[in-house]
């Protein structure tokens, strides 16, 4: 058995792990948990710091020898005390600039926590957890009774990127932002972005969404342990 935790920003993606993301595990005896993610002593949920992810993975990873750490968080937003954020602002392809932020935080992370390599395994999301709900447009209206009347403009959005992981970051354009724009009535993250997960299956967002699929089979390979 293995167990492994998931660091998330906010209740939305702490349900997607929880509801799609851990029982497609179980059958491996992969036991996925996720932590909403203390963003201060009171706070839970929203931007993370670096020193406050560094201070829970120490706690988590100190407090269980056995677990395996692992975060959830989305490339919009993401705080710019990341180590080499600025020089991954300038890489084109997404994907390449989330595994070079991965890369740069897993050094950060064991060295403050002096564990072993393997305990943690980062990954961010490009650009925001939104974007897997666009791996099928057909799916995602399918969430609410009125919704399938918007299906042609957020399939003309979906069809405008190579992947739902290229739909592009800025307050305005970003995923959950274009949903906010088209559905009627409006999308809400807590509300309606586990369910609409669920609709679209974790199976079709890993054929989609080539960095996501990534993160998952890395968590897959700890069955072989």
């Amino acid at each position: 058995m293995v167990e492994v935790i998931v660091f998330t920003e906010g209740q939305t993606e702490e349900q997607f792990i929880k509801r799609v993301v851990a029982p497609a595990f179980r059958q491996l005896a992969i036991y996925i948990k996720p932590q909403l993610l203390a963003t201060s002593k009171t706070g839970r949920g929203g931007a993370v710091s670096l020193d406050r992810l560094k201070f829970n993975a120490r706690n988590t990873l100190r407090n269980n020898q056995r677990v395996v750490l692992t975060t959830l968080l989305d490339l919009y937003g993401l705080d710019t005390d990341f180590p080499h954020f600025e020089a991954a602002k300038t890489i084109a392809d997404v994907q390449v600039r989330c595994e070079t932020l991965e890369h740069a935080l897993h050094e950060e992370v064991v060295s403050a926590v002096g564990c072993v390599p393997d305990r943690f395994i980062p990954y961010i999301q490009p650009y925001e957890f939104e974007g897997l709900l666009f791996s099928d447009v057909s799916a995602l209206v399918m969430t609410d009774p009125q919704w399938p009347l918007y299906q042609p403009a957020l399939q003309a959005i979906r069809n405008k990127f190579p992947t739902p992981e290229h739909i592009n970051n800025s307050y305005a354009t970003k995923p959950s932002k274009r949903l906010e724009q088209v559905l009627s009535p409006t999308y809400h993250k807590t509300r309606h972005g586990p369910l609409a997960a669920e609709n679209v299956t974790l199976a079709v967002m890993e054929r989609e969404c080539a960095h996501f699929r990534g993160w998952l089979n890395q968590l897959r390979s700890l069955a072989a342990r």
